[in-house]
């Protein structure tokens, strides 16, 4: 099938509403359109170059940890959560009280970006590689009463209300085939289609799908890095699209929306190969600044620090993970006494790498700015 000729799905009549039951997607897929070929050939090439990167920066792992931690602030954010970059990295007593749910909501999003990446080494992407993420995504936060884990066995609704919805997925009769056909067409090897084009219309479905109660939309943009990791087309976990999609959060809502509504699947791949191309840029952009700021802080700020240079280095290799620490974590990851740590942090301070966040004297907390910023909006 052309993507031209989609047909997205059709309105079933239910009990007082009508939901939308969508097509499947199993199938052959033809990618005629010129200017989707044109901006598919750029993403590929820019994934490549991304990758390029990912496989030369050392030590690539360190500073995937703020990737990550930046996917999940932005993610939860779209859905409504208010936890900063900044809030995420500290400790939960650290945490205003008030704040705490949220701050949970974006730790159970960065657990489960980890343990489903970790479980593509010997799942599929899958109902149960699914289900078992949207658990982590859940569990113990305000959606734990929505079965996480579960695909929903009762209606759910965009909107306000189920009389005033913006969009009605699927009766949930429906869910367990829809999945099993969206499971069968990620993973199908026998029809080849683009990886960039196939999770484009994977991402549509589920969201048009709309599988559980709760936890759709984080959920539906981690599937995206899960399936570009799972068929190598991303080495490292690096490109997340949530920063583009809540960018342009209209855009990104109005063209999942009219393919529903007039079956156009061809803007809706044109939108999303664009968010591919400017977050591969931006990611690209990323890199060259840590690498530039790595390569400064090891061959000028840190041989100042001469004989204590073993702990500096030690010490950096912790801060280009989680760029937020204080006296205590750095006299236990190092382990040394907590005058040393002081005094290293002092030495850090002094080389403009860290800087002081509290204004206290005591419960002091200090953060490698220059690093932090690379990864700000």
């Amino acid at each position: 099938m052309d993507l031209n000729d989609f047909i997205s799905g059709k309105y079933v009549k239910q009990i007082e509403y009508k939901s939308f039951s969508p097509e499947k997607i199993n199938h052959e897929w033809i990618v005629s359109t010129p200017e989707v070929n044109k901006l598919l050939s750029e993403a590929n090439r820019l994934i490549g170059e991304l990758n390029a990167f990912s496989q030369i920066v050392p030590d690539v792992d360190f500073f995937i940890t703020m990737h990550i931690l930046k996917e999940a602030t932005t993610s939860s954010r779209i859905e409504g959560t208010k936890t900063n970059m900044e809030e995420a990295l500290v400790k939960e007593e650290d945490i205003n009280p008030e704040k705490r749910d949220d701050w949970a909501e974006v730790q159970n999003y960065i657990k489960a970006i980890n343990s489903s990446i970790k479980d593509l080494e010997k799942l599929p992407i899958s109902s149960r590689l699914i289900k078992n993420t949207h658990e982590i995504i859940l569990s113990g936060v305000r959606g734990k009463y929505k079965i996480p884990g579960e695909f929903r066995r009762s209606q759910n609704w965009i909107g306000a209300t189920l009389k005033d919805a913006i969009f009605i997925p699927p009766h949930h009769s429906e869910v367990i085939e829809l999945m099993s056909d969206l499971e069968k067409f990620i993973n199908d090897e026998e029809n080849p289609i683009p990886h960039l084009i196939k999770i484009a219309i994977a991402h549509y479905q589920f969201e048009t799908i709309h599988p559980f109660l709760d936890g759709n939309g984080r959920l539906g943009r981690l599937l995206i890095t899960l399936y570009l990791v799972g068929n190598d087309v991303l080495k490292k976990p690096s490109l997340y699209l949530s920063d583009f999609f809540e960018k342009n959060k209209g855009y990104y809502y109005d063209n999942l929306m009219t393919v529903r509504l007039t079956s156009n699947l061809t803007q809706w791949v044109k939108f999303f190969l664009v968010g591919v191309i400017e977050t591969s840029k931006e990611s690209i952009q990323v890199f060259k600044e840590i690498i530039a700021l790595k390569n400064n802080i090891e061959t000028v700020r840190l041989p100042k620090l001469k004989s204590k240079i073993g702990n500096g280095q030690l010490l950096m290799n912790q801060l280009f993970q989680i760029p937020i620490t204080d006296s205590k974590q750095v006299s236990e990851r190092l382990q040394i006494s907590a005058s040393t740590a002081n005094r290293l942090i002092q030495d850090l301070i002094d080389l403009k790498i860290l800087i002081e966040l509290t204004g206290y004297k005591r419960n002091r907390k200090f953060m490698f700015k220059e690093y932090f910023k690379i990864f700000q909006p």
